[in-house]
């Protein structure tokens, strides 16, 4: 009997994440560099899920933290600097991208890239040894800790004041013509002009639906 070969188990924190860039660097004087992009790639034969974590996840937002990309595909994950001040110049965060398994908790592989906010890229500083820099840089993250990006995102946004007074008064006129007779009933003691068509109600449930929408996000 043949024994079917089975793909050895990965091992928890042993899979290669590959990510592009693996610094980034906003500079406070211009605006398009407050939005970066960061490409996650997935070089293997199955599907990864992943997760972005981050030192200091107040001054950024990661637009879709989390997510998947398919096998030998990749993905963009939107990352903006949103509290551009002097006091974070020169500061390094660091963010944490973790991968797994679509059917597994266990993070497979893990990669860190760096960020940085600079004054501007005309006075950029004098460019240190790169095995310094990267001494000084593990050694300022050493005990670092990660958060999770959604979790803040959703604390920073503002408190939602409900749908106005408007839209609920048009919700209640078109839920009240969709209760009128229809245009043609014989059997009905509401008077004749209150007696709606077809497409005077469909356009009522359409507006009622738009409406419905509208109050579910606020």
């Amino acid at each position: 009997m043949q024994q079917q070969h089975r793909q050895p188990e990965l091992v928890e924190g042993s899979l290669p994440v590959f990510v592009f860039p693996t610094e980034l660097v906003f500079y406070a004087d211009e605006q398009t560099s407050h939005k970066q992009v960061l490409t996650l790639y997935n070089p293997y034969e199955f599907a990864l899920k992943f997760k972005v974590l981050c030192t200091a996840p107040n001054k950024y937002t990661v637009v879709d933290a989390t997510g998947a990309v398919k096998p030998q595909c990749c993905v963009d994950i939107v990352i903006r600097h949103r509290d551009v001040r002097a006091c974070h110049y020169g500061v390094y965060d660091k963010f944490r991208l973790q991968v797994s398994e679509q059917s597994q908790r266990k993070a497979l592989g893990r990669k860190e890239v760096t960020a940085t906010l600079r004054p501007s890229a005309s006075q950029e500083p004098p460019s240190p040894r790169p095995q310094d820099e990267e001494r000084r840089i593990r050694e300022q993250f050493a005990d670092s800790e990660f958060f999770e990006q959604t979790a803040f995102q959703t604390e920073s946004r503002p408190v939602a004041g409900g749908p106005s007074l408007l839209t609920v008064l048009l919700g209640l006129v078109c839920m009240a013509a969709l209760m009128l007779p229809t245009l043609g009933e014989q059997e009905s003691t509401v008077p004749v002009y209150l007696h709606l068509s077809v497409n005077k109600k469909l356009v009522a449930a359409y507006v009622l639906g738009l409406l419905t929408m509208v109050i579910l996000r606020t």
